[in-house]
């Protein structure tokens, strides 16, 4: 075999190395920037659950104290338990929370109220009252149960 063509051959060599170990590199880059940005969407997702968690103690806290009315309690504990442990809206004492929302969930809020007549929305105030009292023992009751139930 000619001298040239086995100089050849060893540079051709070299060069594939070379590629083959660049390639290498960029795909580890490449792994570990994937692996951080898991890390982070993960990092960031258990911070947020454990802020819902959260919450969700201040609202229940809120209902046994009285501080803020049932039916909105209601709203907002079924929202963040559908994210949490959506299996609890089932189970009793805490199936009061999906029923509530169920009852109340058509009536307007927000801005919403704010545009709807005032003989409509008094309406569905008086009907949002009868639903807190006909469920208030079981709202504070599965408020407490809430409270103590490992999220």
């Amino acid at each position: 075999m000619p001298q040239w063509l086995q100089w050849a051959l060893i540079i051709g060599g070299v060069i594939a190395i070379a590629l083959l170990a660049g390639f290498i590199v960029r795909q580890l880059r490449t792994l570990q920037a994937s692996k951080r940005r898991q890390e982070k969407t993960e990092a960031f997702q258990k911070q947020r659950r454990a802020s819902m968690v959260e919450s969700i103690q201040v609202l229940a806290m809120a209902v046994e104290a009285e501080q803020m009315e049932y039916s909105e309690a209601c709203l907002r504990i079924k929202g963040l338990l559908d994210h949490v442990k959506p299996e609890l809206l089932e189970q009793p004492p805490f199936a009061v929370f999906q029923e509530v929302h169920d009852l109340i969930q058509h009536m307007p809020t927000h801005r919403a109220r704010q545009e709807t007549d005032t003989r409509f929305v008094e309406k569905m105030d008086k009907e949002r009252r009868a639903i807190e009292e006909t469920h208030a023992g079981r709202i504070r009751e599965a408020a407490v149960a809430l409270r103590e139930q490992a999220l």
